[in-house]
């Protein structure tokens, strides 16, 4: 299974559904080097929802008809990636708007209620986020998916240290070079106060 967008940045996807929120995420124009954004017009973004909703399939077991994204879907897909980049990011500021979608919950042959995403458009595809972010907020993983602190990167990852204190989406590729540059800061402070 392949999530098209957060396979950019070589990075394992988020657990179940999660990773196509991780992937929506990951859609952006960002990254070290800079990918281009998936979302930029129609034939990218249908592309990567075609991908995206294929591995959620194989992720989750859930089917969706095909969805089919037109020009008027891409703004408020869009939109919805920036809301929920700033709720993964924690940024300070005003808190960002409200999105809802339909959904449906279903009672299957076992017993078990599962809620099935709505709409056609941009909207299933927020249907399927919300999806997707409830379940991991009841499973407590919403909290371990994050954007790398580095301000020219922000790649979504899914923090799996043990004490979910990951900060950087590569330690290597961006964590280094900010130590680097901290300690170097902090030397130079030294040596101007003795």
């Amino acid at each position: 299974m392949t999530w098209p967008a957060t396979a950019r940045y070589d990075l394992s996807p988020a657990p179940g559904g999660l990773g196509f929120v991780h992937d929506l995420l990951n859609t952006r124009s960002a990254g070290r080097p800079r990918q281009p954004d998936l979302l930029a017009d129609v034939a990218l973004a249908q592309g990567w929802a075609d991908g995206a909703l294929a591995a959620w399939t194989e992720e989750t077991g859930q089917d969706l008809p095909a969805v089919t994204l037109g020009e008027d879907d891409l703004d408020p897909l869009r939109d919805l990636r920036v809301d929920l980049h700033a709720h993964v990011a924690r940024a300070d500021g005003p808190p960002a708007p409200e999105h809802q979608s339909g959904v449906v919950l279903r009672l299957g042959s076992d017993g078990r209620v599962r809620p099935e995403p709505r709409g056609t458009g941009w909207r299933a595809l927020a249907s399927v986020a919300l999806i997707a972010i409830a379940e991991a907020q009841a499973a407590d993983t919403w909290r371990r998916l994050k954007t790398c602190r580095n301000h020219r990167c922000e790649a979504a990852f899914f923090d799996r240290s043990r004490n979910n204190s990951g900060t950087w989406h590569d330690v290597r590729v961006c964590g280094n070079p900010a130590n680097l540059r901290a300690f170097r800061e902090r030397q130079r402070t030294e040596r101007v106060e003795s």
